[in-house]
């Protein structure tokens, strides 16, 4: 990985320039594809991070999530697989990863029970070994420079706890690797992460040090608001340019908890109602965020009942077409 441009200082301004605040005024280059040589005071070629995977009903899909972590540029350290009450099936598709990669470098964790995606991550962030925690679910995949370049940046920025990026949503294969030259970040700000979150918990990577841990008495939404917490109580938040994960199901009305549409706003809500309690946002910016949070559910669900008017349009279409043949 390239080294930063000479005139930028630790915060990645370039001296002798103004900037636009909120934004790092840097573009990194990317183009090598050189690999750091030693992780921050670790093993040399190891990239010095935990990635925490909750693994509930996953047996489908967690191959492909793995793989997607042992073939990363810059390997990270271990793997935690989190166990969370799942039934055989998936307990021996979390088995084989083992197996086939290696104890050293996967490791699973076995909850006693069925506790939900909070808890599981916050499991797997207790047992992590490594300085840096990444999180990725068991139903997506990461671009095979992702530990690189994110690792990279968050290496220069040491302001930053938690540090997230793009997204891409995938129908089908994983495409063809994307050529990334140049990486511009951002800061995300308490106003902007109120009205809305741009950060998707695969992409994040954050400081295990980091205080904070997910509500793990919340099963929707709880992600969220660890975001909100951790920028109320002054951590950095960057947010990279770049689609560095991918997500095989749609970000609204799909199957698993998102499609859950009403339960995910009532989790937006109480983490609006829990930074009140605790005195992060006065009453008027709770009422505020929380109206325009339920003024954006409902325009999710025209766009869901769009979405599945056009598919019972296409399938009607199809059959007429298929009667007509016959």
């Amino acid at each position: 990985m390239e080294d930063l441009p000479k005139n930028c200082d630790r915060t990645g301004r370039a001296s002798g320039r103004s900037v636009n605040r909120g934004v790092r005024g840097l573009t990194t280059s990317t183009g090598s594809n050189s690999v750091p040589a030693a992780g921050l005071g670790g093993v040399p070629g190891v990239a010095p991070v935990s990635v925490i995977v909750p693994c509930y009903k996953c047996a489908a899909t967690i191959d492909r999530a793995v793989d997607s972590v042992a073939r990363q540029s810059w390997r990270p350290a271990e793997v935690i697989l989190v166990d969370d009450g799942n039934a055989e099936d998936t307990l021996n598709a979390l088995r084989l990863q083992e197996r086939r990669l290696g104890s050293a470098f996967v490791h699973i964790i076995s909850l006693p029970q069925n506790q939900g995606a909070a808890a599981a991550r916050n499991a797997g962030w207790d047992a992590a070994t490594q300085p840096y925690v990444a999180f990725l679910d068991a139903d997506d995949a990461w671009h095979p420079r992702q530990i690189e370049l994110q690792m990279g940046f968050m290496f220069e920025h040491s302001d930053v706890g938690i540090c997230a990026h793009g997204l891409r949503w995938v129908v089908g294969n994983i495409p063809a690797l994307d050529v990334i030259h140049t990486i511009r970040a951002r800061d995300i700000k308490k106003r902007e992460l109120l009205l809305h979150n741009p950060i998707v918990t695969s992409s994040v990577a954050i400081t295990r040090s980091l205080p904070l841990r997910f509500d793990s008495a919340k099963r929707r939404s709880e992600d969220y608001g660890l975001w909100l917490e951790a920028v109320c109580s002054g951590v950095g938040i960057a947010l990279l340019d770049v689609q560095l994960a991918h997500s095989f199901k749609a970000p609204f009305g799909a199957g698993g908890l998102s499609g859950a549409m009403w339960k995910m706003e009532q989790g937006e809500l109480g983490n609006y109602a829990s930074l009140r309690k605790a005195g992060h946002i006065s009453a008027v910016a709770w009422v505020a965020v929380s109206t325009f949070s339920l003024a954006k559910h409902a325009r999710r669900l025209l766009v869901v009942q769009a979405r599945r008017f056009r598919r019972f349009i296409g399938t009607r279409a199809a059959r007429g077409r298929a009667n007509a043949g016959q």
